[in-house]
């Protein structure tokens, strides 16, 4: 479990000659998913675009349009998703995404979609459905077209010739910090998601798909879907976890770093430390009795708070702070290596007054006061120090809608 088992500098090669497999269609751990959607171009300002965002807990509904000082959003409602509070048909998630659009649809032809769930992408940029998971249940939705299905609603209540993009929040999450800045100032951009769960994806000239024998220049964002790279080592107590997951045997990256896991591996290893006489008797009942622990609480920990929670001695607390900052640390070091890889991958970066752009949203780097830290001096140190590739790291807040949007005007 030792963070400095991994080594970004080193191991990002072996992950970039994996998203080459992926690119060549050889399989491998990353699917490096074309999405058909492009980052070229410049952003209409003063188009209006609907935008929606169906997530794992909320479904939101807006009217973006981009001006000189940046964007404003209208006409913003939310709601719980359908299918979280009680199951729902797959014909009742469209009707209820067409009720909540058709008010603004006479302000634009265009509507970026953010759905948040497994999908295979068309090149008509629509997303066929494989799974709908994170706690929402929509049935009968394997293998349905989303925005086919969205525009077949539409049309049976009268609205034709809209245009829908579909795209998943990562790749929203790159646009929108494209839309945000001045692009020239890159040399290339990459989406980061690190919360709950863990994703990136970047772009590439068309042609560098070769599972797509396409012989273009302009650019195509991939979903890389690294979540599922198994290229890096894990521990005892990953492996524990990883049988006593929903999904044993996959999404092993994921396991490794994503917020949602973090907290558990810890619990894991207290429960070992207590059960090998590392803990004080008193914190070791203490750990013995708590139940799932998130990732908002080992943050606290790791940042020297709330520990007396569980520990009862001077030892206890810097026990139980080295256990957390450690898994935090790892975390970072398997994130590092995956951008890396993606500039290895990409070219992007080679020239410090010109880095890349790393877009990155998430639990873990909006909030988190363990992780964000680690992750940035690594990135000076493993890819910029020994590397020699540079970026800049800025971190985003809701920019899916937005993100949502730049993919509908620039598609």
């Amino acid at each position: 479990m030792d963070p400095a088992q991994v080594e970004p500098a080193r191991d990002a090669w072996k992950m970039k000659d994996e998203m080459e497999r992926g690119l060549a269609g050889e399989g491998g751990s990353l699917p490096m998913i074309p999405t058909y959607l492009s980052d070229d171009g410049v952003i209409p300002r003063d188009t209006p675009v609907v935008v929606i965002d169906a997530g794992g807990t909320n479904f939101r509904k807006a009217l973006i349009t981009f001006d000189d000082s940046g964007y404003k959003v209208d006409g913003l409602s939310k709601w719980k998703m359908p299918g979280t509070e009680r199951p729902a048909t797959w014909e009742e998630f469209v009707s209820f995404t067409a009720n909540a659009i058709i008010p603004l649809m006479d302000k634009t032809e265009k509507v970026g979609f953010c759905f948040s769930f497994s999908a295979e992408v068309t090149p008509e940029i629509d997303g066929r459905v494989q799974r709908i998971d994170k706690e929402v249940v929509i049935t009968g939705c394997e293998g349905q077209l989303v925005a086919a299905s969205l525009k077949a609603e539409l049309e049976r209540r009268g609205v034709f010739g809209k245009k829908v993009v579909i795209l998943n929040d990562t790749v929203a999450v790159l646009l929108g910090g494209l839309a945000a800045v001045r692009r020239s100032d890159y040399s290339g951009f990459v989406g980061q998601v690190s919360g709950t769960g863990t994703n990136t994806c970047c772009s590439l000239p068309a042609k560098r798909i070769g599972k797509l024998g396409l012989d273009s220049e302009r650019s195509m964002i991939v979903n890389l879907e690294s979540g599922m790279y198994d290229g890096i080592r894990g521990g005892d107590f990953d492996r524990i976890l990883d049988e006593r997951s929903h999904n044993p045997g996959e999404k092993h990256f994921e396991k490794l770093t994503a917020g949602v896991y973090l907290g558990e591996l810890c619990h894991l290893m207290l429960r070992a430390a207590a059960d090998e006489g590392l803990l004080s008797d008193e914190a070791s009942e203490r750990v013995r009795a708590m139940g799932w622990i998130d990732s908002a609480v080992i943050d606290a920990w790791a940042s020297g708070e709330r520990l007396e929670q569980i520990c009862e001695t001077k030892e206890d607390e810097a026990f139980v702070e080295e256990i957390c900052k450690a898994m935090f640390e790892r975390s970072a070091r398997c994130m590092c290596t995956n951008l890396a890889a993606i500039l290895l991958l990409t070219g992007a970066g080679k020239n410090a007054d010109k880095p890349a752009c790393i877009c990155a949203e998430g639990s873990l780097v909006q909030k988190g006061r363990a992780y964000r830290p680690v992750l940035e001096q690594l990135l000076r140190d493993e890819v910029g120090g020994k590397l020699g590739l540079f970026a800049e790291y800025r971190i985003g807040n809701e920019t899916t809608l937005p993100g949502s949007a730049a993919a509908a005007l620039l598609n």
